[in-house]
Order: structure tokens, then C-alpha cells, then sequence
């Protein structure tokens, strides 16, 4: 695994889709950026950090996510995810993040990864 160096603040911005409403079964259930949006933007954030500090020979592999909402993000709003490293312990990150949109704080949260070998995350997601 590579040094940390600078790198400590990431940021990302998305902006919200029509598909991306908290729908099921396709049924809209609020006109609003859903909790899977936010979540896959959230792991696109702090995976840069993984992109930067892992090897050739080495993948990240998430091991938490959590998610408080605050407000919510409309269609058409951008959303800027900005995250940052909470801990770097051996192989295992620990990032914490904020979302906002239009000056208003849609999410926190935190999300955890750990940088491993890729043989070793081959062997763990091998289907028995």
C-alpha cells in the first residue's frame, strides 16, 4: 500500500437524475434522491482515497456505510459529496462525508474499506 501523502479531502459531484427518485417496483415513493444514490455516490467519493493509496496487486473492498439524511436533494440539484479520512489503521479506512445541495446539508456519514490483495478478495468472494 502506498503513503497517504496529501491527498485527505475528496470531493465529487453528482447531479440528481429522474431514475435516481426512491422508487420500488416502479413506483415512485418520494420525487427525491434516494438512499441507493446517495450511497453509490458516497462509496464513488471515498473509493479515490483507495484509489490512491492501493497498489497494483491490491483492490478495496468496503466494510461499512452509514448514512444520516439531513434533507433532501430535488431532481436537477447538484450534489456535492465531500469526504475525508477519519482513519487510516494498517490496511482498513475509515472515512467520514457530507452531501449538500443548493447551501442546504442533505447527508453524513461514514464509510469503511479495506485495502487488500487481490488474490485475498478473490478468495473471500469465492462462491463455495
Amino acid at each position: 500500500m502506498k503513503a497517504l501523502n496529501d491527498l485527505k479531502i475528496t470531493q465529487h459531484r453528482y447531479t440528481v437524475k429522474p431514475a435516481d427518485v426512491a422508487a420500488f417496483n416502479h413506483e415512485t415513493v418520494h420525487a427525491v434522491c434516494s438512499t441507493f444514490v446517495l450511497a453509490r455516490e458516497v462509496e464513488w467519493t471515498t473509493r479515490q482515497f483507495v484509489l490512491a493509496l492501493r497498489d497494483d496487486d491490491e483492490e478495496g473492498i468496503g466494510t461499512h456505510l452509514s448514512i444520516d439524511h439531513k434533507n433532501p436533494a430535488f431532481v436537477g440539484e447538484e450534489i456535492i459529496f465531500t469526504a475525508q479520512i477519519e482513519e487510516l489503521n494498517g490496511h482498513e479506512l475509515v472515512c467520514t462525508f457530507q452531501a449538500h445541495a443548493n447551501g442546504r446539508l442533505i447527508a453524513t456519514g461514514k464509510t469503511g474499506q479495506k485495502i487488500l490483495k487481490k488474490e485475498k478478495i478473490e478468495r473471500i468472494l469465492k462462491k463455495p
